[in-house]
C-alpha cells in the first residue's frame, strides 16, 4: 500500500465501502467456495472478454498521452502483457468461444463507456479511472485465496491469476504511477481522480452483480 500522504491512500479510503460490498457479494463469496453456478461464471467470463478488449485500448491510449517514458513503457506493458495473460485464461475457460461486441450486457457497456468518456479528460484522471481494475482485482484475488478451504475449487485457475505475485507487482506499479501523476497535479485534478476511482470501483461491483443476475437487455 502506498505511503500515508499519497493520493492512492485517500482514494482507497474513499472507495473502501464499495470494496467491502464487493467482497461480500454472493458472486465473490460463492466463487471463493467453488459453489458459484457455472452459468453465472460463464456469463461473467464472456462479458469480461468484451470488457478487456476495450480496456486494452484504454491502457494503450493512456500510454500515448503520458509524458514520462517510464510511465509510457509501463502502460504499454500493462496493455501487451497483462491483458494477454487474462485473454489466455479466457481462451482456456471459454474454449475459444469469444463473444461478439453486440453481446455486451448493460453493465459492461456502461463500464466501458465510463472509461471511454475519459479520453479527453486530463491523463491523470483517465489513469485513475483504469486503476480499480488493477487494484480491486488484486485485493479480491488475495481475499478469495485466503478464504480457500477446498483445493478442488473449479475456479482455481481464475483465482490464481489475480492472486499471482506478478499481478500484484503490476498493480503496485500502476498505483505508484497514479501517485506520481497526482503529486504533480492541482487540487481540482486530484479531486477528479478520486471521483473517477470511486465511480469505477462502483462499476466493478456492478459488473459482478450483473453476472450474478445474468443481466439481459429487456428490449
Amino acid at each position: 500500500m502506498s505511503a500515508p500522504n499519497r493520493w492512492s491512500r485517500a482514494a482507497w479510503e474513499a472507495a473502501q465501502p464499495v470494496y467491502e460490498r464487493i467482497v461480500a457479494h454472493p458472486f465473490v463469496e460463492e466463487l471463493a467456495r467453488g459453489t458459484l453456478a457455472p452459468e453465472r461464471f460463464r456469463f461473467y467470463l464472456r462479458q469480461d472478454a468484451l470488457y478487456l478488449d476495450s480496456y486494452a485500448r484504454r491502457l494503450a491510449h493512456i500510454a500515448s498521452r503520458l509524458e514520462r517514458k517510464a510511465h509510457t513503457e509501463a502502460f504499454l506493458r500493462f496493455a501487451a502483457e497483462g491483458i494477454e495473460v487474462e485473454r489466455a485464461l479466457h481462451e482456456t475457460l471459454l474454449h475459444g468461444d469469444v463473444p461478439a461486441p453486440g453481446e455486451m450486457s448493460p453493465a459492461c457497456l456502461l463500464y466501458t463507456s465510463v472509461l471511454d468518456s475519459q479520453a479527453t479528460a486530463p491523463v491523470e484522471v483517465e489513469a485513475a479511472a483504469v486503476l480499480p481494475c488493477f487494484w480491486v482485482y488484486r485485493r479480491v484475488g488475495e481475499t478469495i485465496l485466503a478464504r480457500q478451504t477446498d483445493d478442488a475449487n473449479p475456479y482455481a485457475a481464475w483465482i490464481g491469476t489475480y492472486a499471482d505475485p506478478s499481478f500484484a507487482e503490476a498493480t503496485e506499479r500502476a498505483i505508484a504511477i497514479c501517485d506520481e501523476l497526482a503529486a504533480e497535479a492541482g487540487d481540482a485534478v486530484r479531486r477528479r481522480m478520486t471521483e473517477l476511482f470511486v465511480r469505477c470501483t462502483r462499476m466493478e461491483w456492478l459488473f459482478w452483480d450483473s453476472a450474478y443476475r445474468l443481466e439481459r437487455w429487456m428490449i
